[in-house]
């Protein structure tokens, strides 16, 4: 399987950018969109000056537990930058969901409760809601991690998509919301409150 099967195999569909997208981000935006591939691996990730934003992160099921993953977001916080990444709101019946979030509050990762994202599927054209990690090597503020999820989104995410898809992803405003009051259970805390019980 090449890179692309291996991701497009692993995450669900409304979550994939097509290979064409994924491709000429590597080809006209190579000084900010990287890939990163091993044997066992495949991380997608934009490295801007203030922030890294990881696009899709696997890790092959032979060799889940022996610290790959680990490895690969150690090598990314050398950089010294915030890290942001989107997952799927937690769901307690899927054991690879919690699984994935228990992997990333062993690195670190806060939840940004703040911040609320929901945008359609141009594959499914149905609204998906994801929500935002964040590692930060200082104390990051979460309106500063949403300014930085605005910019990747713009630069990303909708990059060149008319041309790929046909038609436009939302707007940046559209699909990112900030709100201090924003009304989410820490997907942390509930993982925890889970295992308790």
């Amino acid at each position: 399987m090449n890179w692309y099967e291996k991701l497009n195999k692993y995450f669900p569909v409304e979550e994939m950018k097509s290979q064409e997208h994924m491709e000429l981000l590597l080809q006209e935006k190579g000084d900010v969109y990287h890939k990163d591939e091993g044997q066992y691996h495949v991380m997608m990730y934009a490295e801007f000056p203030s922030f890294i934003f990881i696009d899709y992160l696997y890790v092959s099921k032979e060799s889940r537990g022996q610290g790959l993953g680990h490895q690969l977001i150690e090598k990314l916080k050398r950089k010294k930058k915030p890290i942001i990444l989107e997952v799927e709101p937690w769901d307690y019946s899927d054991t690879d969901s919690t699984k994935r979030l228990r992997f990333y509050r062993r690195e670190g990762f806060e939840h940004a409760q703040s911040i609320g994202y929901t945008r359609k599927s141009l594959a499914t054209n149905e609204a998906n809601t994801l929500e935002i990690l964040f590692w930060s090597p200082e104390e990051a503020d979460e309106e500063a991690i949403y300014k930085q999820m605005k910019e990747m989104y713009e630069d990303i995410h909708t990059y060149k998509d008319e041309e790929v898809y046909g038609e436009s992803y939302q707007s940046a405003d559209e699909v990112i919301t900030y709100d201090d009051n924003r009304e989410v259970d820490n997907i942390f805390e509930a993982i925890q409150e889970k295992k308790k019980k």
